[in-house]
């Protein structure tokens, strides 16, 4: 499974890079605004500054809702780097976009995806990644986890390129859960990735052995 971080900071995207298992970035304006970046031009300059600093796919979110819009903030967007995935949102005129962009070559992140019958229609369109916000679905009593195994099927019955990106992850267990399921990528703030770290039985071994190693040092 992949690991993209969920963020526009700089530091954040740094911290989990150097542990070595970043795969990729993903963004959206209201993480921009948190960030305090504001305006086209210094946001599309944040999306260089991560992809300068991240060897892996970097979700980059389009503003319109219409389709000429989309379109025009989508490829605006692909040429600035390599690494740049155009993230589109699950309307209408996202999923006309995202085929337009598969057709021209142009790879895409079908987002704010809550039901299969979306998941479906995006991997029809062509859709390089779709992603399901598991923890929104939680937040209003559906099972956010179960919509991720049903989308797993589905793709498996008909052998979907599209990948699964699991967003609106809340914590280290969605993470676990998501790859015992078989989504294809966990993305999500760094607090829960570095929860991933944490065990009470390794830090009191870790210490007894720090222990024992000094009683053995000091006779």
């Amino acid at each position: 499974m992949k690991f993209f971080i969920d963020t526009a900071n700089l530091d954040e995207i740094r911290e989990a890079n150097e542990l070595g298992i970043l795969d990729g970035v993903t963004t959206n304006p209201s993480l921009m605004a948190k960030d305090n970046v504001t305006g086209e031009e210094n946001i599309k300059q944040r999306y260089l500054d991560i992809c300068e600093i991240v060897d892996g796919d970097v979700s980059a979110e389009v503003i319109a809702t219409d389709l000429e819009g989309i379109i025009r903030e989508g490829e605006a967007l692909a040429n600035l780097h390599p690494g740049i995935v155009v993230k589109v949102p699950m309307i209408k005129d996202g999923i006309k976009a995202i085929k337009y962009f598969t057709d021209n070559r142009i790879r895409t992140n079908c987002t704010l995806v809550f039901s299969p019958g979306q998941a479906i229609l995006a991997a029809k369109a062509g859709a390089t990644y779709v992603s399901p916000f598991l923890g929104r679905l939680d937040d209003i009593s559906h099972d956010g986890l179960a919509l991720i195994e049903e989308l797993r099927t589905i793709y498996d019955n008909y052998h979907f390129e599209t990948q699964i990106l699991a967003a609106s992850i809340r914590h280290p267990m969605h993470i676990v859960e998501c790859a015992k399921i078989g989504a294809d990528v966990a993305t999500c703030p760094l607090k829960p990735i570095m929860q991933l770290l944490n065990h009470p039985l390794t830090d009191k071994g870790l210490a007894q052995f720090l222990e024992d190693y000094r009683k053995g040092s000091n006779p």
